[in-house]
Order: C-alpha cells, then sequence, then structure tokens
C-alpha cells in the first residue's frame, strides 16, 4: 500500500477469501482490468490486486470462508495505534478475535468483531 494510503484512508486492505485461486485471480484481473499477482510468504500462497495508485488487497485461499457471514476482510487504519484501538475493542462491546500480529513486511493487524458483530482488521504499520 502507499504511504498516501497509509495516512489517509480508513480503508487499508481487504483479504477476499477463494476456493480457487486460479479462477479467482482471472476472475478480478478481467472484471476489474487490473494485474493480479501471485505470491507466496511463508509457504502461504495468494495474489495479490495490483494498487499502485489506490487501496489494495489480496486473494486469500479459504474455501472454508467464502460465505456471506465470513466473507471479505476490510482493513480498517488505526496507523501507530493499534495497541490502543484492541484495548478499546471490548469495552466499546465488540470481541477480539485475533490478537495482535505480524503480517510479514506489511506491519500487524488485529481481528476484531465490531458491536454488532461484523468481522475486521485492524491495521498498523507499527506494533505500538
Amino acid at each position: 500500500m502507499s504511504d498516501f494510503n497509509a495516512e489517509h484512508n480508513r480503508v487499508v486492505w481487504m483479504d477476499i477469501p477463494v476456493k480457487d485461486l486460479d479462477r479467482a485471480s482471472k476472475f478480478y484481473e478481467g472484471v476489474l482490468a487490473i494485474t493480479v499477482s501471485r505470491e507466496s510468504y511463508e509457504g502461504f500462497e495468494f495474489a495479490v490486486l495490483e494498487h499502485a495508485d489506490g487501496n489494495g488487497g489480496c486473494l486469500v485461499p479459504q474455501p472454508d470462508k467464502t460465505t456471506h457471514e465470513l466473507g471479505p476482510l476490510v482493513y480498517l487504519n488505526v496507523a501507530g495505534r493499534i495497541r490502543d484501538a484492541v484495548a478499546k475493542v471490548e469495552s466499546l462491546g465488540g470481541k477480539v478475535s485475533e490478537p495482535i500480529h505480524p503480517i510479514g513486511p506489511h506491519g500487524f493487524r488485529a481481528i476484531i468483531l465490531d458491536s454488532e458483530g461484523n468481522r475486521f482488521a485492524l491495521h498498523s504499520k507499527t506494533d505500538a
């Protein structure tokens, strides 16, 4: 993601669960008219949606999560204050589903359920 997006946008990334990575890559390339590149991190295969000039996302092989209850995972920007944001989740009626954890060179995230039961990722480039 670009520095502009990391500092100025609320939505900074999304994970789209897919059943078939090749089929989904072709779909998003064709429909969005962008490049979708296959990548690997620690043996995990995924595909990244082109995002040099805007917000991005990736296709993640998770066949068990391609339901309307789980669906895409939207990352919300809490730049430089992820610990503070996660600390407030439960007191505001939400739940921490996955605590803060690194996502390689892309920073840190925590998966939360908001006060209405919606699933989101909180994202920061730093673990602060």
